[in-house]
């Protein structure tokens, strides 16, 4: 282990050798100084982990030498030793940003514990982790094999993140390595139940979780019934890991009330789900009530033009009384800084939805252009970005202002998505639609182990355009590529993030609900 040097600064060192010598036989070295103006110097001629300083000293104070040794290097961790408990110099110190402080008499197991809390703390965190993901490592191996539920798959999906957003922090390629291979099997357990389960559901709801042309009646209509003004913002193409990044900020001006999960219909492709959770209605269902409006794959122009209108008639027929409704898309920064500006003026409104389409956007930009594929380069990365847009965004400066009022805020998405890694082939005629994870088509041919096939569209509540037509999804991680070009279009696609078909990542939702604190 590498060497820690430690400067301590104290007027009276003296009284502190045993101090001194039970650090060393620790392995510790530690440079003594006995007031702040030597300690500056020192400090500026030599390397050091960590800085202890006495606050009452001749000369330079302990929190004026703080600021004077944060000034050359910010990033050393400084301990502050005081005899005085006082609340304005514990806020003083914590505003000059001190990492811990000590009350005199110190004992020497205090200062350990200290030191290995500010310099050693990577490792053993390290450590830890990795010993605990192995532990449950294993738990998780078994419980794949079992016949799980739809909320049981839940808890494997979030436990699964959670061990991600654990290990990504260390550097441990290992680790990484094993949970990659440990979430490629759960998705490949996670497709067979989807393929045995989901004709099922639509026929019976009693087994079936909330799905997303349910998620009004089910979840949010409810949240209305609190008489506070209700924001209902729907994320496009967020996953839960993404969406357990935002939350801890979210978190900072808001009370989560409720966290929860739903399943996105099939396929997981926004001109369906998006569609289902405003209509209320499975796609066969919305052709059948809005022929005029509802797009299929062939059809021109733009898939999500009638959700304010969907949502209108859900309303109406869900809730059968006066409700006021606002419906607000997001597609640029232009349109949320007007949503930040006028926000108060949706107060008077029982329900306000709210779609921001920043992170598909993402999504498709960092297939299309290279640079944002070198910026989201992985899963961690992708997550950073997502959080990093959200921490700058119009957004967030809405919900700022929302915290200040008595609302009620729901966040959520439509779907999620899925870095792809194995191309399949397959092969239809010119009017098969282009999405990469799922195929709706006449005469298809494909690969089976890769796919879920309905062959009767309407079994899965989806219009037929065809009266041979069928629908394929791809399972885990593959991707759709057509027999020509098909080394281009493996080097343009691989490693990208698509949505459409079955996966953890896609099918499981973010549901939460939060009110002001």
């Amino acid at each position: 282990m590498q060497e820690t040097i430690i400067l301590w600064a104290d007027d009276e060192i003296d009284l502190l050798k045993p101090h001194i010598l039970f650090l060393n036989d620790k392995g510790y070295t530690v440079k003594t100084v006995t007031n702040g103006n030597d300690a500056l110097e020192t400090f500026k001629s030599g390397h050091f982990d960590l800085v202890f300083l006495d606050e009452n000293m001749p000369g330079l104070t302990g929190l004026e030498t703080l600021a004077e040794i944060k000034n050359v290097n910010p990033e050393i961790p400084i301990v502050l030793i005081t005899k005085n408990e006082e609340e304005h110099l514990m806020e003083d110190a914590i505003g000059s940003k001190i990492d811990d402080y000590l009350i005199k008499p110190v004992n020497p197991k205090q200062v350990l514990l200290t030191i290995k809390k500010l310099t050693d703390n990577k490792r053993l965190v390290s450590e830890k982790t990795t010993m605990a993901y192995q532990q449950d490592f294993r738990n998780l191996g078994m419980t794949l094999n079992d016949n799980l539920s739809h909320q049981e798959w839940v808890d494997v999906y979030k436990k699964l993140i959670y061990w991600e957003l654990s290990l990504e922090k260390l550097e441990d390629e290992g680790m990484h390595e094993i949970l990659t291979m440990q979430k490629a099997e759960a998705n490949m357990q996670f497709s067979k139940f989807i393929e045995k389960s989901y004709l099922g559901w639509l026929k019976d709801n009693a087994t079936a979780p909330v799905m997303s042309h349910q998620l009004f009646k089910r979840k949010v209509f409810p949240a209305l019934e609190t008489n506070k003004p209700v924001f209902f913002i729907l994320i496009d193409n967020l996953r839960y890991d993404q969406w357990k990044m935002i939350n801890s900020i979210i978190t900072d001006y808001f009370r989560m009330d409720e966290e929860d999960n739903y399943y996105s219909i099939l396929p997981t492709a926004t001109q369906y789900a998006r569609n289902a959770i405003f209509s209320g209605l499975m796609p066969l269902d919305m052709e059948k009530r809005f022929p005029s409006m509802w797009q299929n794959d062939e059809d021109e122009g733009g898939k999500n033009l009638f959700e304010e209108q969907f949502l209108l008639d859900q309303v109406q027929r869900g809730l059968r009384k006066d409700c006021k409704v606002s419906y607000n898309k997001i597609l640029t920064y232009e349109q949320g800084r007007d949503i930040t500006d006028t926000v108060n003026n949706l107060l008077g409104n029982d329900l306000n939805v709210l779609v921001y389409n920043f992170v598909d956007m993402l999504s498709h930009a960092r297939t299309d252009m290279a640079m944002i594929r070198e910026l989201a380069n992985d899963e961690a990365a992708y997550r950073s970005l997502t959080l990093s847009w959200f921490e700058h965004s119009p957004l967030l400066d809405t919900l700022k202002k929302l915290s200040q009022k008595n609302v009620k805020i729901i966040v959520t998405t439509d779907h999620g998505t899925i870095r792809v890694k194995h191309p399949s082939k397959v092969i239809g005629d010119r009017n098969t639609n282009t999405n990469l994870r799922y195929k709706q088509g006449k005469n298809l041919n494909y690969i089976g182990k890769d796919v879920f096939l309905i062959k009767n569209p309407h079994d899965a509540m989806l219009p037929k355009l065809h009266v041979s037509s069928s629908f394929i999804f791809a399972k885990e991680d593959t991707y759709f590529v057509y027999p020509n070009n098909y080394n281009q279009f493996v080097n343009y696609f691989n490693e990208t993030f698509q949505h459409g078909g079955i996966s953890l990542e896609e099918m499981i939702i973010p549901f939460a609900i939060y009110s002001s604190k």
